[in-house]
């Protein structure tokens, strides 16, 4: 499998037999949805969720199918969403994509939290707005590193919670050129594990 980062907290996944992406959001490069066979949203807030994107791709794509929660299918209205939560298991691109967790962090404790999934492939586990743990070992985790909901330190202890081997840094369009070397220097320095900056644009196998 490929892992592809699109900017902020976007990823796309390639196997031999198609591919998925993972929250395009209106942070993200657009080209994560070329030709992608199936989406996953974690949950309906624009940086996870490009409404426009969508819209486009089922144009050109009529037959791409999308996932996501009850208020993501809600907020698109027409479009085709599949709705998926806790428990879940969904076989796209000859894997199967488990769904994890059940809400967005608390951004403000007067704010409603709105519904947050996670999706793990084949290891690789994405929590969308959340430090969801998986109650079972993965082997690499896309870990959200800067948000209005997080500190750098609840971000260090989510890191040690899930305790993967690899992490990948995702959703940080935030941050400055600085902010992102700070962030790294901190994780690299305070998390066990192998921790690595993937760039937008370039692919990992795994």
């Amino acid at each position: 499998m490929r892992l592809t980062r699109f900017g902020h907290a976007c990823v796309r996944l390639d196997t031999d037999q198609g591919s998925l992406a993972i929250d395009p959001g209106v942070y993200s490069d657009p080209a994560a949805l070329d030709g992608v066979d199936a989406v996953f949203i974690t949950h309906q807030h624009a940086d996870h969720c490009n409404e426009a994107e969508l819209r486009r791709l089922l144009n050109d794509r009529p037959g791409t199918r999308l996932y996501g929660p009850t208020a993501v299918a809600e907020t698109l209205m027409d479009l085709p969403v599949s709705v998926v939560s806790e428990g879940d298991a969904v076989p796209e691109a000859g894997t199967e994509v488990k769904v994890l967790g059940r809400h967005h962090a608390v951004v403000l404790p007067d704010l409603p939290r709105v519904p947050n999934v996670g999706y793990l492939v084949d290891g690789v586990f994405h929590p969308g707005d959340a430090f969801t743990v998986p109650d079972f070992p993965i082997r690499l985790l896309l870990a959200p590193v800067a948000a209005p909901w997080s500190k750098i330190a609840e971000v260090v202890d989510y890191l040690r919670a899930v305790d993967a081997p690899a992490v990948i840094p995702i959703h940080d369009a935030s941050l400055s050129d600085i902010g992102l070397a700070t962030v790294d220097r901190r994780l690299e320095h305070l998390f066990r594990g192998a921790y690595r900056r993937l760039p937008d644009g370039q692919a990992l196998t795994i």
